[in-house]
């Protein structure tokens, strides 16, 4: 699903982007209402999220030329705080929904769930990642099919397990630290200094899953002084 996150605000733009492309999404940005028009104009995007206070051409403005030249593509407007005006306004010019600022990310991402579902009710949401000939991940169901045995047998995978694949799938390019792992997957605060063993324990057990052989590993691969890589991907068919 590809998502239009219109925002001039560069730190609110930047962290509603690594919260969408976490969470699975593809997302372009605009920084202004002109900006947000000519990508609406040359591309389609499954949902646009959108703030009214823009420069150049303000979002009421881009939400009503949206909504004549692209009827189908739903909209969520994000608004001031207690700014009921502004809601109103959003939604008679065919916004489908609202978050106010400041607002929570969980109740956000919801949101854009529920819209995705009722717009798209036939399109699935899948997230899969497939691991040579061997494995099939759907990140999505938490479940790897060994494609190799006679019935194509299924592990589940726990929902921790499928948040460090995610996040190694989106870091593929490089090796990503027991460190990063547990601020961005557990959630640590940088500067908390924990030291543990549950990135270890956690890479052993997807091991056990993904891996012919546990002790020499192809796809879940240990990168000296550097930690963790996923690599041997093959593309969908």
């Amino acid at each position: 699903m590809k998502i239009l996150l219109v925002e001039d605000e560069e730190a609110i733009r930047s962290g509603l982007t690594d919260l969408l492309v976490y969470h699975g999404y593809q997302v372009e940005c605009a920084r202004d209402g002109e900006e947000a028009l000519n990508k609406a104009r040359e591309q389609n995007y499954e949902l646009v999220i959108l703030d009214i206070m823009l420069p150049k051409i303000d979002g009421f403005t881009v939400c009503e030329t949206l909504r004549r030249e692209k009827p189908s593509t739903p909209i969520i407007m994000l608004t001031a705080k207690d700014a009921e005006e502004d809601v109103i306004a959003g939604l008679s010019l065919g916004a489908d929904d609202y978050v106010t600022k400041p607002f929570s990310l969980k109740e956000l991402l919801l949101r854009i769930e529920a819209i995705l579902r009722r717009v798209y009710p036939d399109v699935a949401t899948r997230e899969i990642i497939l691991l040579g000939a061997e494995f099939e991940i759907d990140l999505s169901a938490c479940e790897v099919k060994d494609l190799c045995s006679p019935e194509n047998a299924v592990a589940k995978l726990t929902f921790r397990e499928a948040d460090i694949l995610r996040y190694l799938y989106r870091q593929k390019h490089r090796a990503v630290s027991r460190d990063e792992l547990l601020i961005e997957v557990w959630g640590y605060r940088k500067e908390s200094g924990i030291e543990t063993r549950t990135v270890d324990i956690h890479i052993a057990k997807l091991r056990q899953k993904i891996e012919r052989d546990t002790q020499a590993p192809q796809y879940l691969v240990t990168i000296r002084s550097k930690g963790y890589q996923l690599q041997g991907f093959r593309e969908s068919e």
